[in-house]
């Protein structure tokens, strides 16, 4: 538990040439925002405990569009209405937008007390607490998994009692699939209890007075699919489908997506309900402008939310539906967005993306040795990246979060099926050699 801490910067007064504010630093998302911003004109507002664990600084300072790093408690959402009385409003600012998704609710008060588009300060919240998105989303009916608050196991026991012994558990307030995990009957409770409870990320996030929130929830079966929708004053415009592929296992990590979700398959085919139920998930919410990312479950093939961000989607999704649509991207269309300059009209796709993770070798205690075809998998016709995240002498463990997966291939195709086809091929040609920790027996 923290206290907000008094706010330093490398920027005062904030410079002239400054348009756009991202609350909270990513080093993917920037790359995008300097090729889309011109130079100086990105402040970067951060929490000091991150800005100090990532050297936000030297990172940033990397990205001509950024003008500076301003310090402020970015997650203290309880008092996220005082950030603007520490942040000094840049006298061009156009938008404020989430980089991250602890930063969600600091950019939409900041949005808010500038009076710029955003997604507004209520919806944000109840788009970072999982367990108050749950309860808004019944109040509106949309269709969910039965669920409660857990604050212990005998909660947890109490739900799965009335669901043959199956459940999800969760954090309230986490990202990645952190401390999620999906009981069987038959599973430990206690154990389950403690990997949840424990799920953290120490460089990424600042614990403020905000106590811990954990929810679970039935266990529903079916497809899992996302919706990434841009929204204009509370009316969804461009919308996109994806498929995805999921770790099977207690730990749901996802392993692949496919944009847009293939029409002969379940996604495509409950495009028009998915786009219903996103609808009605906004008003659920009350949000009026931005992105929005909702995972759905296709159960009995009737889309039942899993949860929502309020913020651009992780795991590559929105560089998979620029390669899919082409024209403006997701990225510069909710810049747009966020700059007032109107709602982004749905269009068709072009085109099939795909990503696929590398699959983590079963081998819990070894090391890596070796990483091999790298090259053959980016030979393929249609594959547009390989990145390998394990290198010689990383360790080998379990996957239980979307940190910890081995990397990822990138492709497109001329269908979403070609494009999916082409990443799995390249995917299963990375291979990777395993040895013994050094000092134990080969």
């Amino acid at each position: 538990m923290s206290a907000a801490p008094t706010p330093t910067s490398t920027v005062r007064p904030v410079p002239d040439g400054v348009t756009h504010v991202l609350v909270g630093y990513s080093a993917q998302l920037m790359a995008e925002v300097d090729r889309l911003l011109p130079p100086g004109s990105v402040l970067v507002v951060e929490e000091p405990h991150v800005i100090r664990a990532r050297d936000v600084h030297t990172a940033a300072a990397g990205h001509r569009c950024v003008a500076g790093v301003l310090a402020a408690p970015t997650q203290d959402e309880a008092r996220a209405g005082e950030l603007a009385s520490l942040v000094p409003r840049p006298p061009g600012v156009r938008a404020v937008m989430p980089a991250v998704e602890y930063g969600v609710v600091a950019a939409a008060a900041l949005a808010a007390a500038w009076g710029l588009p955003g997604a507004g300060t209520e919806a944000a919240r109840l788009l970072r607490d999982k367990l108050a998105l749950r309860r808004a989303a019944a109040r509106r009916d949309v269709p969910q998994p039965a669920f409660t608050e857990a604050t212990g196991p005998a909660d947890v026991d109490a739900l799965r009692a009335r669901h043959g012994g199956r459940c999800v558990l969760k954090p309230a307030n986490r990202q990645a699939s952190l401390g999620v995990v999906l009981m069987d009957s038959g599973d430990d409770t206690a154990e389950a209890w403690r990997h949840t409870v424990a799920a953290d990320e120490p460089r990424l996030r600042v614990h403020y007075a905000d106590t811990a929130r954990y929810l679970v929830e039935e266990r529903l079966d079916g497809p899992e699919v996302s919706v990434e929708a841009l929204v204009h004053e509370g009316v969804v415009g461009f919308l996109n489908v994806t498929a995805k592929q999921v770790l099977p296992g207690p730990y749901p990590v996802e392993l692949g997506h496919t944009v847009p979700a293939p029409e002969d398959g379940p996604g495509g085919a409950a495009r028009e309900a998915l786009a219903h139920a996103t609808a009605e998930l906004v008003a659920a919410v009350g949000f009026s402008t931005g992105v929005l990312h909702a995972e759905w479950v296709l159960s009995d093939g009737r889309p039942h939310l899993i949860e929502c961000a309020g913020r651009l989607p992780g795991d590559h999704i929105p560089d998979l539906v620029d390669l899919a649509y082409g024209g403006e991207g997701l990225l510069a269309g909710l810049l747009a967005l966020l700059s007032g300059d109107g709602p982004r009209p749905p269009r068709p796709a072009a085109q099939g993306a795909a990503i696929r993770f590398l699959p983590t070798p079963i081998a819990p205690g070894a090391v890596v040795r070796s990483v091999s075809g790298v090259t053959e998998a980016e030979a393929l016709d249609g594959v547009q990246r390989v990145a390998v995240a394990l290198r010689e002498g990383t360790g080998i463990g379990p996957v239980t979060n979307s940190w910890q997966r081995a990397g990822h291939v990138l492709a497109t195709g001329t269908t979403p099926q070609e494009a999916a086809r082409t990443a799995e091929r390249a995917a299963a040609a990375v291979r990777f050699g395993l040895a013994a920790p050094a000092g134990e027996p080969r």
